[in-house]
């Protein structure tokens, strides 16, 4: 008996084993199936929606659309093709999952979508609008971190495929936005914060500097005024109003400014300065460049260069923008971007919800509200035709590129208006060889927005 009760336990201990390890097995094969299918010829993929639930990527095919209807957002959103890594598609390709272990390859009732934070139509009417010309517009709400616009020339529309690759001009499958770019003038805006933190508000503001059309500094070179006949005494507001090479020269060289100053304040903001190892932020899985810059002599040409925007300063369009949110705001702190609002699994439920989200401050409260109102008198003083009906806060920037061949144009700035707050950054390439504007392109992106 003792023998046959000692069985019957080792064959129950072994029937529990069993079970345990079929249930294990059932567990992981429910959670790496889909893993297993979205890499397979015969994987399918859900939707992903604009804001107002536009279709901008067509996972199962199935829709019919206007020619060239996702063109404005085709190396954005991306697809599964493989050609394009960097987009919210390959990014996020396990959230489109369309299959259920327990129903299998729903290739028509699977609810798995992505919805986004954009406006395919304002996305759509930046895109026209470059009429030809290349380049980028990022915008997004600086209250919750929502991007709205990203918009990037020349682009692709993913349906129609990718046979002529061979003769896509550069940049065609990349969103220009999350790329480092030479910010030109638009870079005095992180000098002035800079500087400002240092120094401090009243004292900064009282400093002035005389422009005769060029600046001589220490080491014997010089710094260029794009003014040939020079500005005169200028303060802080009007160097910004005229973008005054030879004031930021000399506000770098002052001997209240320590260059460690500088570089600390640029590293709260982001930058990578001299030897620090260049990092990368994400927007929902998309790879996005950080600032970079060097500065080794505040009395050299390089490093005067780099504060005013030229040298080896490289910033992304998108981190250009969040700047702009931390003055915005006014409070020294960024509001970080996000594209996802929201994402429903194959069954239509919730799974992932937009919260908004800060940085830490790249500055003070005092110093970020000052910077606002030198921000919004320049709108105010120098934009109030060119960008009509708005109260902007702007600084335009000319940089130059391709060791001195093209001049690139940009706009950064935000919308003071609590219905509207918008935060921008505008990108024309090669500026002389288009009539477009960055002013004319804010006016579209502000008017398809507020509309």
């Amino acid at each position: 008996m003792k023998s046959i009760r000692r069985c019957q336990h080792i064959i129950t201990i072994f029937l529990l084993i069993f079970i345990a390890g079929m249930a294990a097995l059932v567990i992981k094969i429910n959670r790496e199936a889909p893993f297993y299918m979205m890499n397979s010829d015969h994987h399918e993929l859900g939707m992903v929606y604009d804001r107002n639930g536009e279709v901008l990527f067509d996972g199962q095919g199935t829709g019919q659309y206007p020619d060239n209807y996702f063109l404005d957002v085709g190396n954005l959103i991306g697809d599964d093709k493989g050609q394009m890594e960097n987009t919210l598609v390959a990014r996020n390709i396990k959230k489109l999952n369309n299959y259920s272990f327990s129903e299998g390859l729903l290739e028509t009732g699977g609810q798995a979508a992505i919805y986004t934070t954009l406006d395919h139509y304002a996305n759509r009417a930046v895109y026209d609008a470059y009429a030809g010309a290349r380049g980028c517009t990022v915008a997004y709400n600086y209250k919750t971190g929502e991007i709205l616009v990203c918009a990037s020339v020349p682009s692709v529309d993913v349906t129609k495929g990718y046979a002529d690759i061979a003769n896509f001009e550069s940049g065609t499958l990349i969103s220009k936005a999350m790329y480092g770019t030479v910010p030109g003038s638009t870079q005095k805006v992180s000098t002035v914060i800079t500087a400002m933190e240092s120094l401090g508000r009243d004292r900064l503001l009282a400093k002035s500097y005389n422009c005769v059309g060029r600046y001589l500094n220490a080491n014997g070179d010089y710094i260029d005024c794009h003014n040939v006949l020079g500005h005169g005494t200028l303060n802080l507001q009007q160097a910004v109003e005229n973008s005054c090479n030879p004031y930021f020269a000399q506000l770098v060289s002052d001997p209240d400014l320590p260059l460690e100053n500088i570089i600390q304040g640029y590293r709260r903001m982001g930058y990578a300065v001299n030897d620090d190892k260049e990092e990368y932020f994400n927007i929902d899985g998309i790879i996005c460049e950080k600032a970079s810059t060097t500065l080794v002599d505040k009395n050299e040409f390089r490093t005067q260069w780099g504060c005013i925007g030229q040298g080896d300063t490289l910033v992304s369009p998108v981190q250009l923008m969040m700047w702009q949110s931390a003055v915005a705001n006014g409070t020294g702190k960024m509001t970080m971007p996000h594209l996802i609002d929201r994402v429903f699994s194959v069954h239509g439920n919730i799974t992932q919800i937009a919260k908004t989200k800060y940085g830490d401050k790249i500055c003070s409260e005092e110093t970020a509200q000052a910077v606002r109102q030198i921000l919004l008198t320049n709108g105010s003083n120098n934009y109030s035709v060119s960008i009509a009906g708005y109260n902007v806060g702007v600084k335009s920037g000319t940089a130059q590129v391709k060791e001195g061949a093209e001049e690139n144009s940009l706009l950064v700035g935000f919308l003071d208006d609590a219905r509207h707050p918008i935060a921008f950054c505008i990108l024309i390439e090669n500026m002389y060889s288009t009539t477009v504007t960055t002013e004319q392109l804010a006016t579209v992106l502000l008017n398809a927005l507020c509309s």
